[in-house]
């Protein structure tokens, strides 16, 4: 555990507060600008979420105004923490790198606030840097520890083959991954993801997280991806270039979402589009390993063309027996009809689950694009779940959702 924060080191950043709720975001781009000036640290990111007014700077700046907020009591930090080691785990990020953020951090405060940035707040700033930088270093380091220590685990980027690539639907398509090792792979908790990195034909390096789509096993990873019609091209390059049999590297399965190793509540899966993939993972581990657990799986889609892996998911639920499957379409197709090709029209509802779910008991599992979590968080949160029942994932700075 590190060295508790001083006094004054808590008092001169809890008053920094007001000036990082103003200027916060200028001091992000600041700080990612001297960051990426290292090319060694610049291929660390996902540049996804990066450039004039990404995602991640704005992220950024609200994890540093939140720190500041609740510097005299981190209880409410902890869980972004643990969310924050499992991402450098897949990005691969080490100890080593800690000092270049520290650097560009102060120096970005510095430039920012201009003569403000007292000597005395510099050095505060330093101060609090440091214990949650150590903070992160130790979890990442049990992580990484645990990891190794089992069947098939690994650090850092491994070599995989594409053993085989099929549609699922008109928009996503299944990769099976094995170790071009041909040894094991670790067994990731249901829910969690891997961190790929891929070299696209111009030569430029692109990093995206997958949910790994199938239930833990020794042999291989599943994931099922989306193909995006714009970006920076993981999810096209995938589907339009990688073939069986090509390599592509990955990171061990990482991530806090996940289902618990013994469930103690009924289950509530909800999803829309691909975000489906890790609780298609969630359900076969069920419909595998526990007999006796309750289970819904609640799906959104546009219509039956973009639906994915129903038909193994309504056969996972009718061997288990305690699984339903309840499906919803948007945007039905002119041959989509509710009752033959999906269960409902419209949008899953707060209304809906309360009638259709154990809803005042169940743990909720969500994932999706940001306006389905944002309802859907929120919501259940305003209708009276606890928030300890209520559990998602996000790919991509998720302070809109933290924020709800």
């Amino acid at each position: 555990m590190p060295t508790p924060l001083s006094e004054t080191t808590i008092l001169l950043v809890k008053a920094s507060a007001p000036a990082l709720a103003i200027h916060g975001t200028a001091i992000t781009k600041a700080m990612y600008a001297r960051l990426f000036q290292d090319a060694h640290i610049k291929e660390l990111f996902n540049h996804s979420n990066q450039g004039e007014g990404g995602s991640q700077v704005h992220a950024l700046a609200a994890a540093i105004l939140a720190y500041a907020q609740n510097i005299d009591n981190l209880a409410p930090v902890v869980p972004v923490v643990e969310r924050i080691a499992h991402k450098h785990i897949g990005y691969h990020i080490l100890p080593e790198h800690y000092p270049f953020v520290a650097t560009a951090l102060l120096a970005a405060i510095e430039e920012v606030l201009g003569d403000a940035a007292t000597p005395d707040l510099i050095n505060a700033w330093g101060e609090a840097y440091w214990f949650l930088a150590d903070l992160l270093k130790e979890r990442e380091a049990d992580i990484r520890k645990n990891l190794e220590a089992q069947v098939g685990g690994w650090n850092g980027w491994r070599p995989f083959v594409i053993a085989e690539k099929r549609p699922e639907s008109s928009v996503i398509t299944t990769f099976i991954l094995k170790p071009a090792d041909g040894g094991h792979v670790v067994r990731q908790k249901p829910g969690q993801y891997l961190t790929f990195r891929f070299t696209t034909p111009d030569g430029s390096q692109v990093k995206r997280n997958y949910s790994i789509s199938c239930s833990p096993n020794d042999d291989h990873y599943r994931i099922s991806v989306k193909r995006e019609a714009t970006g920076a091209g993981g999810s096209r390059f995938l589907h339009d270039i990688a073939q069986v049999g090509d390599a592509v590297e990955a990171t061990p399965p990482a991530g806090d979402f996940f289902l618990p190793e013994e469930p103690v509540r009924p289950v509530i899966l909800l999803s829309a589009g691909v975000g489906l993939t890790p609780m298609v993972s969630m359900v076969e581990a069920i419909g595998a390993d526990y007999p006796d657990v309750q289970a819904h799986y609640v799906h959104a889609a546009l219509n039956s063309s973009t639906h994915a892996m129903d038909r193994h998911v309504r056969s996972i639920a009718k061997d288990h027996g305690r699984i339903s499957v309840a499906t919803f379409y948007s945007e039905p197709a002119v041959t989509d009809a509710a009752g033959l090709t999906h269960d409902y029209d419209g949008f899953i509802s707060v209304d809906w689950l309360k009638l259709n779910t154990p809803f005042t008991t169940g743990d909720f599992y969500l994932c999706g694009p940001k306006p389905f979590l944002k309802s859907l968080v929120t919501g259940l949160w305003m209708a009276g779940v606890e928030p300890e029942r209520i559990h998602f994932e996000f790919f991509g700075p998720a302070d809109e959702l933290l924020a709800a």
